[in-house]
């Protein structure tokens, strides 16, 4: 027979197995919530990645920073000697593209070089102003200010601030965002397109382009809100060197910046 004493031990100690029990289906509990947050937090990261990115330039792109440990080697060579151009234009320059003919370009860059055609027949203003902007030298000695190289795959060039805000002085219109090589919702690796301010709800944000624009180095999941207005056709390679070398928060930008020293040296234009 049981006393009374054996009885009273006997309940405290199954209470206290129950409380344990209790506590590990808390912690359990805990656990999975955490995992849930963080989750979350990732997704509001891409979505604001795909926003803020393509939004100061639009945008395609905030803080995404890559591992740890010691800084690798930059492959990139210095940069030549000169300055970033500080022009501004009141307005669009006038045509004076041939619809009917495709434009190539050379970016010199201290990582190698990149060539692209542009297909003026597709988005006649936005290669007009591009042309426009390589001959008044407006991209050389600018670096490329922004790598994305989570959930999109983009480098971001064309602003001579180097901080994602600068402008020629002028906006230009969207064009081209039926092209049949976005189908899916996505941008195909090589395309080049144009940067926006476009916040994906104000229409007013629309047709707000202007001298930045991003180089797609791997497919990327985008909306087609970004002119595409090029594919590139030579230096993939150099990409793929610029992107191997990760990227690092910009504090004072709120961009990411590549970890190489990506430096346009010179932009040419020519009709082909």
């Amino acid at each position: 027979m049981v006393s009374s004493d054996q009885r009273r031990r006997q309940l405290a100690r199954e209470k206290y197995e129950r409380q344990q029990q209790r506590r590990a289906v808390q912690r359990q509990k805990t656990k999975r919530r955490n995992v849930i947050v963080a989750s979350s937090v990732a997704l509001v990261v891409v979505a604001g990645l795909v926003g803020a990115a393509v939004a100061s330039y639009a945008g395609a792109f905030t803080e995404s920073g890559k591992g740890q440990g010691a800084e690798a080697a930059d492959p990139c060579g210095k940069p030549a000697k000169g300055r970033p151009s500080t022009q501004k234009w009141k307005k669009e320059p006038a045509m004076s593209v041939d619809t009917s003919a495709s434009y190539d370009v050379t970016l010199a860059t201290t990582c190698g070089q990149i060539e692209m055609e542009l297909d003026a027949g597709k988005a006649p203003h936005t290669v007009n102003s591009f042309a426009f902007l390589a001959g008044k030298r407006y991209f050389d000695h600018s670096r490329c200010h922004r790598l994305v190289d989570q959930g999109i795959f983009v480098l971001q060039c064309g602003d001579p601030t180097a901080t994602g805000g600068g402008t020629p002085g002028y906006s230009l219109p969207d064009e081209n965002l039926k092209d049949p090589a976005l189908k899916g919702g996505i941008y195909p690796a090589g395309t080049v397109a144009m940067a926006n301010t476009y916040d994906g709800k104000n229409e007013k944000t629309r047709n707000s382009g202007g001298s930045q624009f991003f180089l797609v180095y791997q497919d990327s999941k985008l909306p087609a809100n970004y002119t595409p207005f090029g594919k590139i056709t030579a230096g993939m390679d150099v990409l793929q060197k610029i992107a191997k070398a990760g990227s690092r928060a910009d504090p004072a930008t709120h961009n990411t910046a590549p970890k190489a020293t990506v430096v346009i040296n010179k932009a040419t234009v020519t009709k082909s």
